[in-house]
């Protein structure tokens, strides 16, 4: 195939215009995927907030009820059912719950948020201080983030 002058110059015009739309779509998924990562920020945050607060329809609201919640230490799984029901019993009561470390991956319409997390707790019978690693899973339902999966680990001592 021959290139003439004008041909070429179409090519580059072609060339230019595919090169501007790719850098507007990656542009576009860039902010579409910063908008998501805010917005699961947030979720974490008044997830975190209704465990303080014992908030029970605020955690009806952010968990999918095909949730599987993980805890450390013991290695127990709860469903959304059983989880709710144990925050609701106060059983254990948080005092504080504070996160560090935190990194937010955004999978389609799935998050994966892993932070560190220290939580002052107390039950009828102890009060006790724990650190470990949190791995959470979210998923965007009716463009609300929800609470799919968490699990707790006991963390590398450094």
């Amino acid at each position: 195939m021959a290139v003439t002058r004008r041909g070429f110059g179409h090519l580059a015009f072609s060339g230019a215009v595919a090169f501007g739309a790719s850098t507007s779509l990656l542009s576009r998924q860039s902010l579409a995927e910063a908008t998501d990562q805010a917005a699961v920020d947030q979720a974490v945050e008044a997830l975190r907030k209704a465990l303080l607060d014992r908030d029970v329809d605020r955690l009806r609201d952010l968990l999918v009820d095909e949730l599987s919640y993980g805890l450390w230490p013991g290695g127990r799984i709860q469903n959304k059912y059983e989880f709710i029901g144990h925050i609701a019993r106060e059983d254990p009561t948080y005092t504080s719950i504070a996160y560090s470390d935190p990194s937010i991956t955004i999978a389609g319409n799935n998050a994966i948020v892993r932070h560190r997390e220290s939580i002052e707790a107390h039950t009828r019978a102890k009060r006790y201080l724990l650190e470990f690693g949190v791995l959470q899973v979210w998923q965007k339902q009716d463009d609300q983030w929800r609470l799919l999966a968490r699990q707790g680990w006991k963390p590398e001592i450094s």
